[in-house]
């Protein structure tokens, strides 16, 4: 009789052991020969040796499945432990699975683009309307990375501008006062990464969100690095930001340069960086548009309503400027 220790590092012991344990109990049973305790992420194990040679070794493969797909089933179990392999939709254009073993996918032919453009180049521009799922898909391309040890952090950042309302004093300690600002990366990654590994992660430093503030000095080396609401920065911040790119890294810079908050006195470092960089070997640029929309259908009506306000304005002005100038050469 022999103890082992086996350990579930990378993936959520609720998941994994099922709803009041069901899956624990059936493993159990397909292993009567062996005592199985567990207990968090530890799960001890006191039987034969050869036995529990074997039931290492499955419970390895299930501990896979369940970090690839984010789900397990009492038949995932039963067809790995007695050696068959589990059946497998194929998901087109597929990036990771989320939570409860939810395909997220390139919904749109500029979503895809942004899938290839990631794996093609370290920097990656990504614009367009709000609701296209620039953010979204960033996230999802950084945490596949991060699952398949292609790095080993993820770093979200967000320049904290209001949107054109001043909330004035928020209480509470430094994080309490950016999370409104950083909370829509955080809806993201709730997503995608089971809550309990994700507070893990945070409380690791394997994921970071922090305002882009606090990015100056930093040389961030082994990591993606998303910085989202970019038209938001000034010219010397995102300057500051790009250059923060270090050794084995990948950055994806997001932002609708149709919704600007900063004072009009203000040039966008987004729109500036885009012009600067135009050409440059190593970048790679997506833009979205109205029809790469997957929120609900009236935002993309919204968006062209909007769309069509603006032509009507710029041609008053341009018909404007235009009297103005017969104007004065009549005179």
């Amino acid at each position: 009789m022999i103890e082992r220790i086996y350990i579930l590092e990378s993936v959520d012991p609720v998941i994994f052991y099922g709803v009041n344990n069901s899956n624990m109990q059936l493993i159990k049973t397909l292993f009567p020969k062996l005592r199985i305790v567990a207990r968090g992420n530890v799960m001890k194990v006191i039987g034969d040796e050869d036995e529990s040679e074997l039931f290492l070794k499955k419970i390895r493969e299930v501990e896979k499945y369940c970090e690839e797909y984010n789900s397990l089933t009492e038949d995932i179990i039963l067809d790995i432990i007695k050696g068959n392999t589990p059946p497998v939709v194929k998901q087109e254009n597929l990036i990771i699975h989320g939570m409860n073993g939810k395909a997220i996918v390139a919904r749109t032919p500029n979503q895809q683009l942004l899938v290839e453009a990631f794996q093609e180049n370290d920097l990656v521009f990504a614009t367009g309307p709000a609701g296209s799922g620039k953010t979204f898909v960033a996230i999802a391309l950084a945490v596949k990375a991060l699952k398949n040890k292609e790095v080993k952090k993820i770093i979200l950042s967000r320049p904290a501008v209001e949107a054109g309302e001043k909330l004035g004093f928020l209480p509470g300690e430094m994080k309490d006062k950016l999370d409104p600002y950083l909370q829509p990366l955080y809806d993201a990654l709730q997503e995608m990464i089971p809550g309990a590994k994700l507070k893990e992660y945070m409380e690791n430093n394997i994921i970071q969100i922090a305002p882009l503030a606090y990015m100056r000095g930093r040389t961030l080396n082994d990591a993606v690095i998303i910085l989202d609401e970019a038209q938001n920065t000034t010219t010397h911040q995102i300057k500051m930001f790009l250059t923060r790119l270090g050794i084995n890294a990948k950055m994806i810079v997001t932002g609708d340069i149709t919704q600007i908050d900063l004072p009009p006195t203000a040039t966008s470092g987004l729109i500036q960086a885009m012009k600067i960089l135009k050409g440059v070997s190593g970048i790679g640029k997506i833009e979205f548009n109205k029809k790469d929309i997957v929120r609900h259908k009236l935002v993309k009506r919204i968006v062209e309503a909007y769309e069509k306000h603006d032509a009507k304005r710029a041609a008053e002005r341009e018909e404007k400027r235009q009297l103005i100038n017969e104007d004065s050469q009549n005179k």
